[in-house]
C-alpha cells in the first residue's frame, strides 16, 4: 500500500510538473523570439520534474519509514515521466494552435484574426 501511496503523489506532483514547465518553456521562447522549439528548454524541464518528483517520492518514503534504492527510483520515474512529457507536450501545442491570436504570412503580415479570440474580447 506504501508503494501506490508513493507513486501516486509522484504521479500528481508529475502532472502538474508538466504542465507548469511546457507553460514557462513556451514564455521563455517567447521572450527569447526563437521561431523554432529549442531542445535544452525540453531537456531541463525534464530534469525539474524528475527532480521535483523524486524529491516527493522521497518523502513520501521517509514519513512511510520505507527502504529507497535511488537508481531504481530514478529509473522508474524517468519512465513515468517521458511519456506524460510527450503527450503533455503534444497536447499544450494543440492548445496553443487552437487559440492562436492571428495567422501571419512570411513577411509577418497578419493574414486573419482568430474569432474566438474576439470573442473573448
Amino acid at each position: 500500500m506504501s508503494t501506490v501511496l508513493t507513486y501516486l503523489a509522484s504521479l500528481v506532483v508529475i502532472f502538474i510538473s508538466v504542465m507548469v514547465t511546457l507553460y514557462f518553456k513556451s514564455e521563455l521562447e517567447r521572450m527569447f523570439r526563437e521561431k523554432k522549439e529549442v531542445f535544452a528548454f525540453h531537456v531541463c524541464n525534464v530534469l525539474i520534474i524528475l527532480m521535483a518528483s523524486f524529491a516527493v517520492h522521497a518523502v513520501t518514503d521517509y514519513m512511510l519509514q520505507t527502504g529507497i534504492n535511488y537508481l531504481l527510483q530514478l529509473a522508474i520515474l524517468l519512465a513515468i515521466i517521458i511519456p506524460i512529457y510527450i503527450a503533455g507536450h503534444f497536447a499544450y501545442e494543440k492548445y496553443k494552435f487552437l487559440n492562436r491570436k492571428y495567422v501571419k504570412t512570411d513577411n509577418s503580415k497578419v493574414l486573419i484574426i482568430n474569432e474566438k479570440f474576439l470573442r473573448r474580447r
